[in-house]
């Protein structure tokens, strides 16, 4: 066993208070500056509102929830929640009421912290449905609405010895979390790991981060997530600078004023970027305009096998990256030695074009239920683009017959919460079976198919994988989203989102004389719809015919979280997809 994974999650503050006395540990823009937090001031902090929690009465094995935006608070009272044997639950603020109410009902919810007026409205109308809640505190102050300063008063009667005290008796084995899986079907299910879980994750990822201390990450993905969450541990443990994003509207601003050196992101962010990039390209003219295209197709040829490049291909592409490339790799940042990227599949095309621009993209796999981090490429144990890498070290990973990857080791939870039976389906004999397919490139590289209960099949028993057909639909830019149907049916058929934009300016080049009509009447038109299918047409010969798309619905409005098609880690909520959108299958399949 490692030395470190005796840790306890919240004991990575103070090793890093050791290590790196004066680093600035969290670092946020306030009145237009950034300002950093010491790990000491970081610390005092943790301890006051840990003497709070304790004065409203929370014990060991306690359940805290909070429901918050990316901020220094949200990791103190995780930390404050940690030491004294708590149990954080942290949520998505944008889940609806029903999800909440499961949540706090099933964990038995003592204390919730919201960081906002409108969170706490909507905690507060619920509370006749939560009997367990006994406190509700809001971070910033409002009137006539309980600060969590009334909670850190409370505390000043709580010595710093109690807190010592409490911090003795916790193990590495005990509950440091529930993280509650929003599932595209059925009611959450919460994850229960464990500070040896998260801890041993975070020392494995670490021999694959290429970092040093006192370098910078930026974070913007919300820390409720698993996959950001233990990468901010990861970053504490590594000594590094975490910087929040002022908003998702704001990063392209402030990764020019940090410079990061490490950033994560999920796939649909990585692709707006690209496709940002994409559409100041097009609006470039004459030779400037067929240069920039140029350089691109170069980028798309891209391999990591330096054999596989021939000497007039690494020839274009030093013109490529000396003449247009190396300004994307400028655009965030110039000093970025890491992207990491999960939670979904990225197009190839992507990867490839941005490796080709030296901006370092590592694509992972991983689920919550692992801690979550399974397997990333990297450059000391290797990558291969269209893989997620090796699995890391200390992490087994075997397939099962029909595919299904199957992980053991310490990242695996300890199980779902209050859920035997589902706990039952997915751990045998010490191993997590992950419901996604995958198989091996080259006998160590991981390559994700999809998932086992997305795959479906036709009426002539045919199978057919929606994540693979869709992941490469999107490569083209008049595609948006696109979500595969058609299970027990002669054919599959797809949901076609457009990516209206790239179509406008398609229909403006080439006088097709509809782009004067209203986003409505434009979406529905016939020649939208020939293009899209074109562009279908083009890419099923990629696929056997049993798996090529044979009709579409236009679907006119992007999929979202907030209608509730996609999960807050932007998966697909194929049920409701299906069961909204139930005119326009019909009209696939008559």
């Amino acid at each position: 066993m490692h030395p470190n994974s005796s840790l306890r999650l919240f004991d990575l503050a103070k090793r890093q208070l050791e290590i790196y006395p004066d680093l600035p540990m969290f670092v946020s823009k306030t009145n237009g500056e950034w300002q950093g937090i010491t790990t000491k001031v970081f610390l005092d902090h943790v301890n006051e509102i840990s003497k709070g929690l304790i004065a409203c009465g929370v014990k060991a094995g306690d359940k805290v929830a909070l429901i918050s935006e990316n901020r220094v608070e949200w990791n103190m009272i995780d930390f404050a929640v940690q030491q004294i044997g708590g149990v954080m639950v942290a949520i998505y603020p944008n889940i609806s009421d029903n999800d909440y109410q499961y949540i706090f009902n099933d964990a038995s919810i003592k204390l919730c912290f919201v960081s906002n007026i409108d969170l706490y409205t909507r905690l507060d109308a619920l509370r006749d449905k939560l009997p367990t809640l006994e406190y509700l505190f809001s971070i910033n102050k409002y009137d006539n609405v309980q600060n969590w300063q009334i909670l850190i008063d409370r505390g000043q009667s709580i010595s710093q010895t109690k807190i010592d005290e409490c911090s003795a008796k916790v193990t590495n084995e005990d509950l440091a979390m529930l993280i509650y899986t929003s599932g595209t079907t059925g009611n959450p299910k919460g994850v229960m790991l464990t500070h040896k879980n998260v801890i041993s994750d975070v020392v494995a990822c670490e021999y694959s981060t290429p970092l040093e201390p006192y370098h910078r990450a930026l974070t913007f993905l919300p820390a409720c997530h698993a996959y950001e969450r233990t990468l901010q541990y990861l970053y504490i443990y590594m000594g590094l600078s975490i910087y929040f994003a002022e908003s998702t509207d704001k990063i392209g601003e402030n990764l020019k004023e940090i410079k990061p050196h490490i950033m994560t992101a999920v796939p649909r962010v990585i692709e707006k970027v690209y496709e940002k990039i994409m559409e100041k390209g097009s609006h470039l003219s004459g030779f400037k305009n067929k240069l920039f295209h140029w350089a691109v197709r170069i980028g798309e040829q891209y391999d990591l096998d330096e054999n596989k490049l021939s000497f007039i291909y690494k020839l274009k592409l030093a013109v490529a990256r000396k003449l247009i490339l190396q300004r994307w790799y400028e655009g965030l940042g110039g000093e970025l030695i890491a992207i990491v990227t999960g939670s979904a599949g990225i197009q190839e095309k992507i990867v490839r074009t941005f490796l080709a621009a030296e901006i370092p993209i590592y694509e992972g796999y991983g689920l919550t239920e692992a801690s979550p981090v399974v397997a990333v490429n990297c450059f000391k144990r290797g990558k291969k683009i269209g893989t997620v890498g090796p699995p890391l070290n200390g992490v087994e990973v075997k397939l099962a017959d029909d595919g299904e990857i199957l992980v053991h080791g310490d990242i695996v939870m300890k199980g779902y919460y209050n859920n035997p039976e589902a706990t039952a389906e997915v751990l045998k004999n010490g191993w997590l079976y992950t419901g996604d397919i995958g198989e091996w490139i080259d006998g160590k590289y991981l390559k994700i198919i999809d998932r086992k209960k997305e795959m479906f099949k036709t009426s002539g028993g045919k199978y057919v994988v929606p994540q693979q057909i869709e992941n490469k639909m999107m490569e083209s830019p008049f595609i948006s989203q696109f979500i595969v149907v058609g299970e027990g049916e002669k054919f599959p058929g797809a949901f076609v989102v457009p990516n209206y934009q790239n179509l406008l300016k398609w229909s403006k080049d080439n006088n097709k004389g509809i782009d004067g009509l209203s986003f409505e009447e434009f979406q529905k038109n016939n020649l939208v719809k020939e293009k899209i299918e074109d562009e279908i047409n083009r890419i099923n010969i990629n696929f056997g015919h049993w798996e090529q798309i044979k009709k579409i619905a236009i679907i006119p409005t992007e999929l979202s979280i907030e209608s509730g098609e996609l999960t807050p880690t932007l998966k697909y909520k194929r049920k409701v997809i299906l069961e909204k959108y139930k005119k326009q299958y019909q009209e696939i399949y008559g």
